[in-house]
């Protein structure tokens, strides 16, 4: 077996490890899983660690077990919560795992006749089973209150304002039998997840020894923050999903092509599969060109096209030019619309009525939509050539716009100056 441990460790995917884990990786296929929250009906990059670790896995050589949290996505994990969320309706996590699933679908091989096919499964379809009273009376007696107690994900709530639930305290008892049930029912000897899942992990480790004398594996990842202490994986809007219609891949493209530099190396070796070879050279032809951004466009080629494809990439790649560069009118027209609103998204838009534009020269337009304050204002920039559109330079005060210049027969990109944009969207 190579050595999952060691190629985890080089990327910085490790933080706390059950000692003989990685003694029990090498010597045989050994398969493990890690959970997913199905509070959204897509995963977002926050989720990206944990696949690319089931991946990592799988082409090393041992099976990887998705667990999509059905049950316990109705309970709420307190793990780095300062409070107790809302809980989900049985029918919204079944759309939600449904969901996940199909994602997770894309990244693993589930369908191949080989020993380490991937598995998904769903803790729901154990725990619909058993009543409370069983759960409490052939689980809840192996672990102790005080155990429970001394983790600090329960720390932390019980010192704090709001204090904890009932429900919130089972959760890294639930937690720890799903665990106990996959090592019996599938062979699932380790656990992986955030380092905040630390105290839920070693308590599925801990139940596994006391109800059968067996002796199960973990280790966590460090929690990804940016070099500026930030959390990572948020952008202004939000979080930057998975899901193409949710974040598109342009936007998705562009939150890595603009990682810090003080960011960029981690971020390779975290979320890329290059070899250590690869990201050495990568980061000797950055030292001294780091104008160029070499790190992150790599990062931004590798990830886009790992979540979503070579085209979105490309397209991405191209469409970024049209902001940025001047020659970019031809790249513009060859745009659909939702490719052309994926490239607008936070450009400012300005409506107004298709009609308008047979009465007004291009002057007129510009004050009437308040792009520029008034007429002499719009006719000194477009004199001095600061005025685009569509990417073109309008040398002519008395140029009006036709209806052919209107992109997807709707728009019209307006640019003043070098970097203010404005679309107008013809209603």
């Amino acid at each position: 077996m190579k050595n999952l441990i060691e190629e985890l460790k080089w990327r910085g995917l490790i933080h706390d490890i059950v000692p003989g884990t990685e003694e029990q990786l090498l010597k045989e296929p050994t398969a493990g899983y890690v959970g997913f929250d199905p509070t959204a009906d897509s995963l977002h990059i926050g989720s990206l660690i944990p696949i690319i670790v089931l991946v990592h896995m799988q082409n090393y050589g041992h099976k990887p077990v998705a667990l999509v949290g059905g049950a316990t996505g109705m309970v709420g994990d307190p793990s780095g919560k300062s409070a107790e969320r809302n809980l989900l309706s049985k029918e919204v996590l079944d759309k939600n795992v449904t969901a996940v699933k199909q994602q997770l679908s894309r990244f693993l091989d589930f369908n191949s006749d080989k020993a380490n096919a991937a598995e998904m499964v769903n803790n729901y379809d154990w725990f619909q089973t058993i009543s409370f009273l069983d759960f409490i009376r052939d689980t809840g007696k192996h672990i102790s209150v005080n155990y429970m107690m001394s983790k600090d994900s329960v720390k932390k709530r019980l010192e704090g304002d709001n204090g904890m639930s009932f429900t919130e305290f089972t959760y890294q008892l639930v937690q720890g039998y799903d665990f106990y049930w996959l090592y019996q029912n599938k062979n699932c000897k380790f656990q992986f997840g955030g380092s905040d899942q630390w105290g839920n992990i070693v308590t599925g480790t801990e139940l596994i020894r006391r109800k059968t004398g067996g002796e199960a594996f973990a280790f966590t990842c460090p929690l990804l923050t940016k070099s500026d202490g930030s959390k990572f994986g948020k952008s202004e809007k939000g979080n930057i999903w998975l899901d193409a219609t949710k974040t598109s891949p342009y936007t998705f493209y562009q939150f890595w092509l603009n990682t810090a530099d003080a960011d960029a190396e981690r971020f390779l070796k975290v979320f890329t599969f290059l070899s250590e070879k690869e990201i050495t050279e990568l980061v000797e032809q950055h030292k001294g060109n780091e104008h160029q951004r070499l790190l992150q466009k790599k990062l931004a080629e590798e990830v886009t096209t790992f979540v979503h494809s070579k085209q979105d990439y490309e397209f991405a790649v191209k469409a970024s030019s049209i902001l940025f560069n001047n020659d970019t009118a031809e790249i513009l027209k060859e745009l659909n619309e939702e490719q052309l609103l994926q490239v607008m998204e936070g450009v400012p838009t300005v409506e107004i009525e298709k009609e308008k534009l047979k009465d007004l020269d291009l002057i007129s337009l510009l004050a009437e939509t308040k792009i520029l304050p008034s007429k002499s204002e719009a006719k000194k920039m477009l004199v001095g050539g600061g005025i685009f559109i569509n990417k073109e330079k309008v040398t002519s005060p008395d140029e009006k716009i036709d209806q052919g210049q209107l992109l997807n027969d709707k728009y019209l990109l307006i640019q003043k100056g070098k970097k203010n944009y404005y679309l107008l969207i013809m209603i």
